[in-house]
């Protein structure tokens, strides 16, 4: 503790230093940003891969129930580091960009009790209405029953990863990625190597099925829970959180939850999209719904490559808007989009003409195979407008201005909802289903890309007072 008041009385000595974040290069700051969130969001993606592949040995009855559950873990992960994370990311960021750090501080300690009760809410909901959840999704008989089995393990950790991702988000809104990487680097690391000993059974360690494989998710997030909550208690980031001494604003809420509550609506319906098509993907069958989850799951797969473009925008955005440089704040914006979309373009593209390559990971029935090459080739192409719109929803949050990327998310909802009606009403093949989604991707996508075009963030306190009509 001695050395830490030190190192903090020789940076005073020193005075303010530079916030490199709003006076750097941005492309070259956006990718030094984006490198180590990437990394770890791609070894998260590698933990789904190995997870699906452990199920795949399981048999197609586990194959399908995770693809009942896959989407609910997802929501959680979207809600707390994606919405409500942005939301945190962005009043802190904010407010080290108008130089107010015990104001960052304050919020940081608002942002984890606002995390802890919506996990232990999430946690209580999925306890009590999972199964009913999951057989409203068309789950019935063994995969309901193993689907549930999963949850149970898997779901009740919902507490764990609002925890972790609300204190990763803390840091972020900081500009520091390396911590918050590594952390879910290695619970990433753990989640794979505990999951796949406890559900396939190595060595001496018993053969727990897929409630085995969900336990790597609860041990890899406890550890990166206790991390980074040491991380920020020990005075090594730029603001400490406090548990004591630090009063709770109704104002320090509502600066996290103006950008956090309505940035949820985001993933919600992109979540309710997918239990929508899963809903009507399942009245073709056990084999067609397997395959649909393998590929779809390479859709949500992708969404951690956007994010790690979008939230390294998260805080070059929100210090711009704290430091009232609203030009520079859109070409970051801009900038990380078009990363976002040619990376998410180039991989749409790759599995558009190849599906097999990723179907053939999970599976060796010819059926499971077919449908989903079937939907990467329809939904692939439209993986690059899907990336840069995404990113531009998490750079809205930077702006507080994330109104117009959630009602493109709206809009592909009221799309799937119709035309899904509609092709069920017509009795169409299931390829026209997959066309569908692939459509709503590319909606979704543009939609942002306008919306955000046509959206002024300049802050109110920049604009000119209204005159009265007697002035």
């Amino acid at each position: 503790m001695t050395q830490v008041l030190e190192r903090r009385e020789a940076d005073a000595a020193r005075g303010p230093m530079p916030n490199l974040l709003v006076t750097a290069p941005i492309s070259a700051t956006l990718l030094r940003l984006t490198t180590p969130n990437l990394i770890s969001m791609l070894v998260t993606a590698l933990v789904a891969i190995c997870e699906t592949m452990y199920v795949g040995l399981l048999g197609t009855i586990e194959l399908a129930a995770i693809a009942l559950v896959f989407p609910m873990v997802m929501l959680m992960q979207m809600l707390s580091s994606g919405a409500m994370g942005g939301g945190v990311s962005s009043a802190i960021s904010r407010a080290l960009g108008a130089g107010d750090e015990k104001r960052a501080a304050t919020l940081a300690l608002h942002a984890l009790s606002i995390g802890a009760i919506a996990g232990i809410s999430f946690t209580l909901l999925f306890n009590v209405f999972g199964g009913s959840i999951f057989y409203a999704l068309g789950g019935r008989g063994a995969v309901l029953d193993t689907a549930i089995v999963y949850a149970r393990v898997a779901l009740s950790a919902a507490v764990l990863i609002w925890a972790v991702n609300t204190l990763a988000s803390i840091v972020r809104g900081t500009g520091n990625m390396i911590v918050p990487s590594s952390a879910l680097l290695g619970a990433s690391l753990l989640q794979i190597a505990v999951g796949g000993a406890l559900g396939l059974g190595i060595g001496p360690v018993p053969r727990y099925g897929i409630a085995g494989v969900a336990m790597g998710l609860v041990v890899g997030f406890s550890c990166a829970a206790i991390f980074l909550l040491w991380f920020l208690m020990s005075g090594r980031a730029r603001i400490t959180l406090r548990f004591s001494g630090v009063p709770f604003r109704r104002e320090f809420f509502f600066d996290i939850l103006k950008v956090g509550v309505v940035a949820a609506l985001s993933p919600m319906q992109s979540v309710l999209t997918v239990l929508i098509v899963t809903r009507l993907v399942s009245s073709h069958g056990t084999e067609a719904l397997a395959g649909y989850g393998i590929g779809a799951r390479l859709e949500f797969l992708l969404v951690p490559i956007a994010f790690a473009f979008g939230v390294s925008c998260v805080p070059m955005v929100g210090m711009a808007i704290g430091a009232r440089d609203v030009v520079r704040a859109r070409k970051v914006a801009w900038t990380g989009a078009l990363f976002s979309g040619v990376a998410l373009g180039v991989i749409g593209t790759a599995v558009a003409l190849l599906p097999d390559l990723w179907a053939s990971l999970f599976t060796t029935d010819a059926r499971v195979r077919g449908t989903a090459d079937v939907y990467l080739h329809l939904a692939g192409p439209a993986f690059g407008p899907f990336g840069a719109g995404l990113c531009l929803y998490f750079a809205s949050q930077g702006a507080g201005k994330v109104l117009q990327p959630v009602l493109a998310t709206t809009l592909r909802l009221a799309f799937i909802i119709f035309g899904g009606w509609w092709l069920t009403a017509i009795n169409a093949p299931l390829w026209a289903l997959f066309a569908l989604v692939g459509a709503s991707l590319a909606l979704y996508g543009i939609s942002t890309i306008l919306g955000v075009y046509l959206t002024d963030w300049t802050p109110t306190s920049m604009k000119p007072a209204r005159m009265s009509a007697r002035d």
